[in-house]
């Protein structure tokens, strides 16, 4: 019943979205798809709303997707070549995917990668044949030692050289967390400083960065060159809040290193659809002055 309910709200949203978009510019334009997670967020909802939203993004004006739903080498319950295919026949690519794997405690306190690096074979794989550039790490927790987080980042230098070889680059996805302080030093400057950018870069969220109060400008002339995707989120819809300062973060964005950028939408106040909010998103960025048509040119 939710099911059909949801195919009805796409159905009605895409009769009424095609208003007013011949008069916007394109531009490279990704979505995080974790913002359509109550549509198409499981296998059985994917396979029921997929086409009609996928479409429903490139009317919008977006032109690829980041994944968030991978699990033993599929993506939303389906294979890499299946979910690229899926992207491209409403004329979207599949620019990147978060994917966690942990180590142990056991892991962990024995410095023992392989067990976790033969489960990232398969992951870069899967994303190597969904046509992916990027394989972004969604989160890790706060260790309670510098050398807990020293392991860490040799952890993930390993899984960096692994994607390097494969032709793909691995980031790490920042919250606010990562500003907590380990042992007095702050967990993002630690793992900035102490992973080679060759192997791993950085996707911060600038919604999280100012809610944890820090300035991403800051941060990019801190560490140039280091950020080479950004998560360009609001507490809602983008621009709704007026907490976070976009013109100075794109017209920042050759110092912050960006090559590509990520909208996402954790949710949207109580009664408000979530595919207008992803529409109204669009249509900021898309008509801002001070976002370029791309950033890899």
């Amino acid at each position: 019943m939710m099911i059909a309910a949801v195919s009805m709200a796409l159905v009605v949203f895409s009769a009424c979205s095609g208003k007013g978009k011949d008069t916007l510019p394109k531009k490279d334009l990704c979505l995080q798809l974790y913002s359509l997670r109550q549509l198409i967020g499981k296998p059985e909802l994917y396979a029921q709303n997929h086409e009609a939203v996928f479409k429903q993004l490139k009317e919008m004006g977006y032109t690829s997707g980041e994944a968030a739903s991978y699990a033993n080498g599929k993506f939303y319950g389906v294979s890499p070549e299946q979910f690229k295919a899926d992207l491209a026949a409403a004329g979207l690519t599949a620019l990147s995917t978060h994917t966690n794997h942990q180590l142990s405690p056991q892991e962990s306190e024995a410095h023992d990668f392989t067990a976790a690096l033969e489960w990232w074979k398969e992951a870069i794989a899967a994303a190597k044949a969904a046509g992916m550039k990027y394989v972004v790490i969604p989160s890790s927790s706060v260790p309670t030692t510098l050398a807990e987080l020293q392991t860490r980042c040799e952890y993930f230098t390993e899984i960096g050289k692994l994607c390097n070889a494969a032709g793909l680059k691995l980031g790490y996805h920042s919250h606010s967390h990562e500003f907590k302080k380990v042992e007095g030093v702050t967990m993002l400057d630690y793992m900035i400083e102490h992973i080679d950018a060759a192997n791993m870069f950085f996707q911060m969220d600038v919604y999280w960065a100012v809610y944890g109060q820090q300035s991403p400008v800051e941060y990019f002339q801190k560490y140039p060159g280091r950020f080479t995707m950004l998560h360009i989120k609001d507490k809602y819809q983008i621009g709704q809040s007026g907490m976070v300062g976009f013109e100075a973060i794109f017209n920042n964005a050759d110092l912050a290193g960006m090559k590509d950028f990520v909208v996402e939408l954790e949710g949207m106040p109580k009664g408000q659809d979530i595919m207008d909010g992803v529409r109204e998103s669009a249509e900021y960025l898309l008509r801002a002055p001070f976002v370029k048509e791309s950033y890899n040119k």
